[in-house]
This record gives structure tokens, C-alpha cells and sequence, in this order.
């Protein structure tokens, strides 16, 4: 029997989840995550935050389920119990979704 993994982000780091693929009407799957342009993922988890230069903390500003656009190059994958997660730095996404 295998137990869930748990995993949690450091310092300003994300976990996302692409936002599924869509279908056109002839059953066509269009990726999100194709040619150069940006992605809608949604944030799974998020990391506490970072200090700044002068030693200041700086909380994340994102939380878990917000949707964000993101440029689908920057972030690397890493797989967690058979799920596919993204992994990014806040200051990487390119907005948040409202």
C-alpha cells in the first residue's frame, strides 16, 4: 500500500496545474501549453515567501486556486504521485485571473 506524498513549496515557489486541454468542435485537442504564447494554470500550492535585499520578508501574493497566466517555458515539471505539477517563482507568472 503507497501513502500519498506530501509536498510543499519554499521561499516564493509555486506548484500549478495546467488548465486542460480544449476540444474544437472536428475533436481537435488544442494545448495551452503550445507555440510561444502564455498559459492559464491554477495554483496548487505556494511557498511562505521571500526576504528581500535589506532583509525584509516578503509574503506571496497568490494562493491556491487562483488562476494565473504563465509562459509556458519557464516553469519545469515534476511529477507527484502520478500528477503532472509545474513548478514556477512568483515573480514569473505574468498575472492573476479574476
Amino acid at each position: 500500500m503507497s501513502e500519498k506524498q506530501s509536498i510543499h513549496p519554499l521561499s516564493d515557489f509555486l506548484f500549478l496545474r495546467w488548465e486542460k486541454q480544449k476540444e474544437t468542435k472536428r475533436g481537435v485537442l488544442l494545448s495551452d501549453t503550445s507555440k510561444s504564447r502564455p498559459a492559464i494554470a491554477t495554483v496548487i500550492s505556494v511557498g511562505p515567501g521571500k526576504l528581500d535585499r535589506n532583509g525584509n520578508y516578503i509574503k506571496t501574493q497568490l494562493k491556491p486556486g487562483d488562476k494565473v497566466v504563465v509562459d509556458p517555458f519557464i516553469p519545469q515539471s515534476i511529477k507527484i504521485d502520478g500528477e503532472e505539477l509545474w513548478v514556477a517563482r512568483e515573480s514569473e507568472i505574468l498575472g492573476k485571473i479574476n
